[in-house]
């Protein structure tokens, strides 16, 4: 349902129910061209054999703004993507990321209500996609624009947003803050989804206190007495001595990953994996370690 959504705030699916309005102004029943709108395809779809200059300012030709003025926006919108310069190339001459500010520029040079961007940067390695969400950030930030930005990716939604709707065949499970979604999500799939997360049953007490085996903690949120799901973060374990605590593993794998090391124990809650930045210790496969929980990462969540 994201693109779906996506397509439907530029007028290019039909709504079936429910309004969209830009600006204060129910533009449900209006036309792509009657919405101030612009959109950034994740296919970039520049006109290979058009310049820099002539795929930004296309649109301002199009809607019948004079070839100076055109110029001179399109110098503008090239400038805030940092391709000052680059006005005679051709797509063909540029990299990915450059391809990729050029879509942004021609989006831009509109001055649109709402900027509409469309998994913009699946076809980018990872150290690019890396550096153009900071980019793309940035430019929204200075700028003051609205965005809408659908993604697969939870990591460059946390990046990127100051709101974020996680969606579900097509129906909203959640929407908030990044920190919102990812510290206390309300359900099963919204943990799951926004990074990784493990399930575990328990039982909270009129207190808020909730048992999962041998580990009690304090529920974060107003939690009803009785069976209760835990969802539990891979970073919110500490790996300390055996003795004395209160959950014990035994280490089955290790990962080491530069920054952190990625470990998984067999325990009495079932496999356990468990992400951590400690790398002062030389923990060998078959020993065996405690385990406790940090507070962060931890939170009661609905089975839907």
């Amino acid at each position: 349902g994201k693109t779906t959504t996506l397509r439907m705030i530029a007028g290019l699916e039909t709504v079936s129910g429910g309004q969209i309005l830009i600006d204060g102004q129910d533009v449900t029943h209006l036309g792509p061209a009657e919405r101030n709108v612009s959109m950034v395809f994740q296919s970039y779809a520049l006109f290979p054999h058009m310049t820099v200059m002539d795929n930004v300012r296309y649109g301002l030709k199009v809607s019948g703004v004079s070839v100076p003025d055109a110029t001179e926006r399109a110098h503008v919108a090239l400038e805030n993507v940092g391709l000052k310069g680059y006005d005679h190339r051709l797509p063909s001459e540029l990299s990915g990321g450059q391809q990729q500010r050029v879509a942004v520029a021609r989006a831009l040079v509109l001055e649109p209500s709402v900027l509409l961007f469309d998994e913009p940067l699946s076809n980018l390695d990872a150290r690019l996609r890396r550096s153009m969400r900071d980019e793309i950030r940035s430019l929204q930030q200075r700028l003051g624009l609205t965005v809408a930005y659908v993604t697969h990716d939870q990591s460059e939604a946390l990046a990127v947003s100051d709101q974020i709707i996680v969606m579900d065949a097509g129906t909203i499970a959640q929407a908030g803050s990044p920190e919102d979604l990812y510290e206390r999500p309300v359900s099963e799939f919204v943990a799951g989804f926004m990074g990784e997360a493990m399930l575990f049953q328990g039982e909270a007490n009129a207190q808020g206190q909730v048992q999962v085996g041998p580990l009690t903690f304090q529920a974060r949120q107003r939690v009803t007495a009785g069976a209760v799901t835990a969802a539990i973060r891979p970073e919110a374990w500490t790996v300390l001595s055996p003795e004395g605590a209160a959950l014990k593993g035994v280490l089955q794998k290790k990962a080491y990953l530069g920054s952190t090391l990625e470990l998984t124990f067999d325990t009495v809650l079932g496999p356990l994996f468990v992400v951590t930045s400690d790398l002062s210790h030389d923990w060998a496969l078959g020993q065996t370690l405690g385990l406790s929980l940090t507070g962060r990462g931890v939170s009661v969540v609905s089975r839907f």
